[in-house]
Formats: structure tokens, sequence, C-alpha cells
């Protein structure tokens, strides 16, 4: 696998007016990762893809993409193996989804050969030659544009709300396709503001706010970072236990019939804590519950608002 960068920022910035759309950013992206790029609305996601994809130019800062300055004249051949899905599917509403991905294969300048095959693998199989799309849900067009990301096999590949409009099993699917992908080597640049189907999906997460990178790494590298409280969800024998237990660690009783106390717990106590806990007859199970990445990202993003 080709291990030289995909994308290289350095210094990055982007301005409109007096706005600040991306600052002093620096971000590497290489071969055979999925990366999630997560903020809040206006954070700089959008601003910083349209650069990557050379719809717009950098004020200041050092930026290659496929080898390549995506602004420059010789980025034709670099943006015909990038694909793009955005956060809104705008697809000819006259077409069928076989008609409406030969245009974009046309486009692309890439032989639409493959593009039965291609729909079939994002569900898409009867319907794109029967029905126009002005017939399709939410979610089909979704699938469609996901098909045209992915004409020409591209290298480099940008999601923006990706699954919006997808079922669970469709979810599935789709995240079936982003880890084969990234499996032959595709860099996946993916947004989100579904955080809790990112977990368990991303190699890295990067979380923007104000167009700055506030932070980055795995998510159990996130997690050490912020630094937050686990919880352990105690399943007590009776309701007498479970009202101890809270009296204990000064909680509000458990309200769900079922004897849960939940008990946040730092990382430098969590062993001698469980060790307690599992010495007690009254224990019926334990559960160790880690930060989700909602936690985390309005972790970082207060602990930003707060600077």
């Amino acid at each position: 696998m080709n291990d030289q960068p995909t994308v290289e920022a350095r210094g990055l910035a982007k301005h409109y007016g007096g706005k600040r759309a991306v600052h002093n950013l620096d971000l590497t992206l290489i071969p055979g990762e999925c990366v999630a790029l997560v903020g809040h609305n206006g954070a700089g996601k959008s601003s910083l893809i349209k650069l990557m994809l050379g719809l717009t130019y950098r004020d200041a800062g050092q930026l290659s993409v496929l080898g390549h300055d995506p602004a420059g004249r010789a980025a034709a051949g670099m943006r015909r193996r990038i694909g793009f899905l955005p956060e809104n599917v705008a697809l000819h509403p006259g077409m069928t989804g076989h008609e409406c991905l030969d245009f974009y294969a046309r486009l692309k300048g890439v032989t639409p050969a493959g593009n039965a095959a291609l729909l079939a693998r994002v569900g898409l199989p009867e319907a794109a030659s029967r029905q126009r799309i002005s017939t399709y849900s939410k979610g089909m067009r979704q699938r469609l544009g996901l098909a045209q990301a992915l004409l020409g096999d591209p290298r480099l590949l940008f999601l923006d709300e990706p699954t919006t409009g997808l079922d669970p099993a469709l979810r599935q699917g789709f995240y079936a396709i982003v880890r084969e992908l990234r499996d032959q080597g595709v860099t996946i640049l993916l947004c989100s503001h579904a955080l809790t189907e990112l977990e368990g999906q991303a190699d890295r997460v990067v979380v923007m706010n104000r167009g700055c990178k506030v932070a980055e790494g795995s998510l159990d590298t996130l997690r050490m970072l912020a630094d937050l409280p686990q919880r352990l969800t105690v399943t007590l024998q009776t309701a007498e236990a479970a009202t101890r237990l809270c009296a204990l660690h000064r909680l509000a009783l458990p309200v769900d019939g079922r004897h849960r106390v939940n008990i946040p717990c730092e990382r430098s106590r969590k062993l001698e804590l469980i060790r307690t806990l599992l010495a007690s007859d009254s224990v019926t199970d334990l559960e160790l519950v880690q930060p989700s990445l909602d936690e985390i990202y309005a972790h970082f993003l207060s602990r930003e608002d707060a600077a």
C-alpha cells in the first residue's frame, strides 16, 4: 500500500470577508484509513472539503491533495481520482438511476460499463432502471449519490452526512462498503452529526470548532485526552441493596425498577471500585460504560468555548 499522504495541509486558512472559515489547520490523511470530521454547523468542515476539492482557494498555508495543488492548473486529473457525496444530493428528477449514473460517468471521463454492478452494490439494482429519480425516497437518492461518488474507483472519498435517510439495515450496508474501500487503500473523510454511529467505524476523529482543529486522534486517544469519568452500571438483587449503594455514593435512587445504579468513576479509581463491588453478594451484574463520542465532542467544544 502506498504510504504517501493522500492529503497534507499545513497552516491552512480560508476567510470570507471578516469571517474565519478555516484557520491555521494542520491535517494529514493517509491511504487506507477512515477519518471522521466532526463539528457543529459553521465549524469549518464544508469549507475544508471545498478547499480540498479545489472549489475555493486558500488564503494562507499549504495544501496538497493526491500530490497536487487542488486549485492549480494541473488538478483536473487529480479530481478524477476523488469521489464526493455532498450533504444535499441534487439529481435530475427526470432521469432514471441508470441514466443519471451514465451521465456522471461521462462527466468524469470513466467507462459506464460497471454502472449496473455499482448500482447493485448500493442496493438499487432494479429501481435504477425503471423509476424516475423524482419518485425516489430520500434513502434511494442517497444511495444513488453514493454510487456517483464511487465512479472511477476513487483513491480519495469525501462523504458529507452520508447516512441521512438510510434505515439501520442500509446504514450497516453503507459502512460495510466503507470498510471494504478502506481495506483496498482508499482514503475516506467522513463528516457526520450522527456521532454514535461513527464509533467503531472511524480510525481517527478530527474535531473542529470555529475553523480550528481542536482535537485529533483515535477514539481511545480522545477519551484519554478528555479524561471524562467512566460509568459503572451496577445491577443489584433487591431495591434495598440499590438504595444502600446510592446512599453510599450520594446518588439519586434508580427509577427504572430493575435495581440498577450508575456510578461515575474516574479512571484512577476504576479497578478499586470494581473489586469492592464484586466482593458484594448483592451485585448480580456489572458493566463498564466508556464516555461516548457525543460526550467527548461536547467536552472539547465546552473547553474551547471556556478558553
